[in-house]
């Protein structure tokens, strides 16, 4: 069924079912979204501790004070 056609049977509905068809569909959203979600964690699988150790680095100086901020200090 085309975007059209459903349209035209809608526009052809009374104001009252209308809301109830705009109600619907939001449901239906929010079902597909939730859907979407979950599987998408399902295929993430499970998070392993030390899985990025050795890519993350810290330079030698991290903790050495900023020349531009000596005034404030």
């Amino acid at each position: 069924m085309s975007s059209l056609s459903l349209y035209n049977i809608i526009e052809t509905l009374p104001k009252k079912l209308k809301v109830e068809v705009k109600n619907f569909i939001d449901k239906l959203l929010e079902k597909s979204k939730s859907e979407t979600f979950s599987n998408e964690t399902k295929n993430k699988g499970k998070r392993e501790f030390g899985s990025l150790k050795g890519k993350i680095f810290l330079s030698e100086d991290f903790d050495a004070p900023i020349e531009d901020f000596k005034s404030f200090m």
